[in-house]
């Protein structure tokens, strides 16, 4: 569910509770909108994330590590300045606002105890995440907003910071009945959860309907009697703080769904996962979401880069094909000059078209010769040998050209394909650097833009027998997994097409249910990933050899064997996965 107001507001209350009094060890902004806060709070170490992202902006606890840049950005420099050794004074909810204030109590240079605060603002592309200083200050924020793209609110470094224009609505504790029932009343005849989320601050469609749900009758989407919905609403409200119960809402592929800071009744659909605190929810939800998010915002320039080659190379290879459909008149060409050269006694120049004898035809046929009026018989002959000439030439380059073009065709897919598979931004950036040794992308030179990645690793799997399966994510892991593998090791690859290396991590007799379960993965993570029977070839690792001056990833094989894979995502969930 989106972040609104109510969910907010007990991020904040649990966050309080855990860093009050805490101090400021830390700072690190991994991402441009992403900053962390390692604070030292009753007797641990505890990660708060502050995330202004468009999509999943947000504020929770974190136990996931993130990669750095070289060099720390202004925000990052100027927390560090301002934070480090200050103490967390409170987390607090503005309002029931989508707006949450961290204030810190920090000594200034002359030894003076001044507040610094923390404020994020969480409104979808206009998420922000602002410093100010004890005078309301802006010190510096995630993203300035100039007079051109605000006329009302600028956020920018020396200017005083003012907060967004307050709804005209009731905050949630504080919505009496009295005050719910005026403002419902004058909605007008409309369903209840639209007046609750006209009426009340900080509700979501989603959490309005569930408020809608817990008052109305089955079926019904107005109140009969608004009054005893007003008091059933407003009590609800109050005890809505004492009835944290955090999950996260599961579909049958183990995918998040949505996630829920009290049980959400209206939401009976899916598998529930309960955690013991709000952060862990959060993490567990937006974790896979916000790190999808920002692999394809990073990827987007990189697979438009591959779409359009790989459009190029097919349109090249469709001109080739028309050069050598065109060559394969070669024959025919000499045919008629062989013929016109053995009849030369009996045409005259000015003659439009011949029928003669055609003696390459084992069925002693005819054959019609359009002439050029203004060539001899001989120049004729003559013009038809240069075409032929000219048609062997161009199959033979064209040929060659269509073999190369295929080549390039099959790395750029499955570049594409690799794109795909990431699940980190180190295999990311392994496919980038490797694109850019091939001169499809531009190299990075800006240290700033550089990050201090760790290797990337490949999946891990455990086959049902209890024996590794080792999966590439692209033609760098590939390269690296099969140089890596011992010879007696099994190695498989979908056949004829791109894919990943996979290696069965043990030398000796392979259990048939363990050699099934790796040309299933084999198949899956292939460019026939949702065709039937998929051809996986399958060899020992001693078998598989690299060319010299080839690129990274491509082997050739021999003694190989061929199975044949049809794959469900549910087969390949069942297999067990030890390491993404």
């Amino acid at each position: 569910m989106p972040m609104d107001g109510l969910t907010a507001g007990f991020a904040a209350a649990e966050l309080d509770r855990m860093l009050k009094g805490g101090r400021i060890d830390k700072v690190s902004q991994p991402e441009r909108d992403t900053v962390i806060l390692l604070v030292r709070a009753e007797g641990e170490n505890r990660r708060l994330l502050l995330c202004a992202s468009p999509n999943n902006a947000r504020l929770h606890l974190t136990r996931a590590s993130f990669p750095n840049p070289l060099e720390p950005p202004v925000l990052c420099m100027m927390l560090r300045k301002q934070l480090l050794g200050g103490r967390i004074l409170s987390v607090s909810q503005v309002k029931g606002d989508r707006i949450v204030h961290v204030d810190i109590d920090v000594v200034d240079e002359m030894g003076d105890h001044v507040l610094r605060r923390l404020i994020l603002e969480i409104m979808g592309r206009h998420s922000n995440l602002i410093l100010t200083d004890e005078n309301g200050r802006i010190l510096e924020a995630t993203r300035h907003v100039t007079q051109d793209m605000n006329r009302v609110r600028q956020i920018l470094p020396g200017l005083t910071y003012e907060a967004p224009p307050a709804q005209d609505k009731l905050v949630p504790e504080e919505a009496q009945e009295e005050a719910l029932l005026a403002r419902l009343t004058a909605q007008g005849e409309i369903p209840l959860k639209k007046a609750l989320g006209n009426s009340v601050m900080g509700l979501s469609p989603v959490t309005a309907s569930e408020l809608a749900f817990r008052v109305l009758r089955p079926g019904e989407d107005q109140a009969v009697d608004l009054g005893e919905a007003s008091q059933r609403l407003s009590a609800f409200l109050q005890r809505l703080p004492e009835m944290a119960d955090p999950c996260v809402l599961l579909d049958d592929e183990e995918n998040c769904l949505d996630f829920f800071a009290f049980p959400y009744l209206s939401q009976s659909s899916g598998k529930r996962i309960m955690y013991p605190t709000l952060s862990e929810a959060m993490e567990r939800y937006f974790g896979s979401r916000d790190q999808k998010d920002r692999l394809q915002q990073k990827s987007a320039s990189m697979v438009r880069v591959l779409k359009g080659q790989i459009e190029r190379c097919e349109k090249k290879l469709a001109l080739q094909e028309e050069e050598l459909s065109g060559a394969a008149r070669m024959e025919e060409y000499r045919t008629m000059g062989d013929v016109i050269n053995a009849n030369l006694w009996q045409l005259k120049k000015g003659m439009e078209q011949v029928e003669l004898d055609n003696f390459y035809d084992p069925q002693g046929g005819k054959i019609v010769i359009p002439l050029d009026t203004q060539l001899t018989p001989a120049q004729n002959a003559q013009r038809y040998f240069k075409r032929y000439q000219k048609a062997r030439n161009a199959r033979n380059t064209a040929s060659e050209q269509r073999e190369k073009t295929l080549a390039e065709l099959e790395y750029l897919e499955g570049a594409l394909l690799d794109v795909g598979k990431c699940v980190g931004e180190s295999e990311l950036e392994e496919i980038r650097a490797e694109l850019a040794r091939a001169g499809y992308v531009k190299r990075v030179t800006n240290r700033r833009q550089q990050r201090d990645l760790p290797k990337s690793k490949p999946y891990r799997y455990l086959s049902s027998d209890g024996i590794e399966i080792w999966v590439g994510k692209n033609s760098v892991q590939n390269e690296r997994l099969t140089q890596s593998a011992k010879p007696g090791e099994m190695w498989l690859h979908a056949k004829d097409m791109p894919g990943s290396h996979v290696i069965i991590r043990k030398e000796g007799e392979i259990p048939d249910t363990t050699l099934l379960e790796a040309a299933r993965l084999a198949a899956w993570y292939s460019k026939g990933q949702r065709s039937s029977g998929v051809p996986v070839d399958y060899t020992l690792r001693k078998y598989v050899k690299k060319p010299g001056g080839t690129p990274a990833g491509f082997v050739i094989y021999t003694q190989q064997h061929t199975l044949y894979m049809t794959v469900e995502a549910a087969q390949i969930q069942a297999i067990q996965l030890l390491e993404a």
